[in-house]
């Protein structure tokens, strides 16, 4: 590969954010094989089902789970560098896109504005419980309204800005390393007692990999919304995750609608801290999260273009 490829790294991240954009992942190619990311779980899933055994104490699964960690950091970072030794820049491309999810939460979240603008509620519950963790049935238009928002701008960093975050510091093995620990994170970094020790590392870990990307995620939010600003440096420190309050809170204060508050999980309520100011989210506010995330994809993309001619002018690594 040419050595001059580190200095072009910006264009080829922002080449895979454009293509993903465009075609996400096609349904033909879902149909044929699935994501990589379904590969990564079935790994996770398998060591989660040989090495957390109930006889283990805690000791013993927090450091097992440690292991889990680094068998799936090796084999995505191994996957990564050879992806990109053998195959060059477009291959880095077009297997970068794998890693981003634009599009794809973009058509998530639309698919429950529709619905809920058009007053189905039955259908944007649905819809909802696709993205969300908590018991939909419950749901009422303002709290369908606030849960897609939420996700909206949590996953604006764990599937946006985090990957392209990681991809431009260090490649396609740092991307395919992100994706994978997040993958772990959703699949075993719970608080529920079978995971709580051996998904600690995991969880962890993920934590520190958002850390940058929350806080830059929020901003472009902030930015893209033209205002949330204050809400997001007042309120982001209330959320229960260290890295998920920065881009809720900054959506939060972009609508002026208060979002998080009371919602059940597993039959249970929550009491979770109030984000924002103002009146519940609306379907319109819904709308309105959608257009934001799109102006904050595109402040996204002017920045890759930024750091391409500030890294080393617009020389694409033929």
């Amino acid at each position: 590969m040419p050595a001059r490829l580190s200095s072009s790294g910006p264009w080829i991240v922002l080449a895979a954010a454009v293509v993903e954009a465009a075609v996400g992942y096609p349904d033909a190619l879902h149909r044929r094989a699935p994501h990589p990311v379904v590969w990564i779980g079935g790994l996770i899933s398998s060591l989660e089902a040989g090495l957390n055994l109930p006889d283990f104490n805690g000791t013993t699964r927090r450091l097992l789970g440690v292991v889990t960690l680094g068998v799936i950091v090796g084999v995505s970072g191994l996957a990564g560098w050879l992806i990109a030794k053998v195959g060059g820049p477009w291959a880095v491309v077009l297997v970068g896109t794998l890693g981003l999810a634009q599009r794809s939460l973009f058509d998530h979240v639309r698919a429950v504005a529709r619905p809920l603008a058009a007053g189905d509620l039955d259908s944007a519950r649905i819809t909802v419980g696709h993205i969300v963790g908590r018991d939909v049935g419950r749901l009422n238009e303002s709290d369908i309204a606030t849960a897609a928002i939420e996700s909206l701008a949590e996953s604006f960093c764990d599937g946006v800005v985090a990957p392209l975050f990681w991809f431009v510091v260090a490649g396609l093995p740092g991307l395919f390393v992100y994706k994978a620990v997040n993958t772990a994170d959703s699949l075993i970094g719970h608080r529920e007692p079978r995971w709580r020790a051996f998904g600690w590392a995991s969880a962890r870990f993920d934590d520190l990999l958002n850390l940058l990307p929350a806080r830059l995620a929020g901003m472009v939010i902030a930015l893209a919304g033209g205002r949330g600003w204050k809400i997001m440096l007042r309120d982001a420190g209330k959320h229960a995750s260290p890295n998920a309050g920065w881009p809720e809170a900054a959506m939060a204060g972009a609508l002026g609608v208060q979002l998080g508050g009371p919602a059940w999980y597993d039959g249970a309520l929550s009491q979770r801290p109030v984000l924002g100011e103002g009146g519940a989210a609306k379907p319109a506010d819904l709308v309105r999260a959608l257009r934001i995330y799109l102006i904050a994809c595109g402040l996204l993309w002017v920045m890759l273009a930024v750091a391409g001619f500030v890294w080393g002018g617009f020389a694409w690594p033929l």
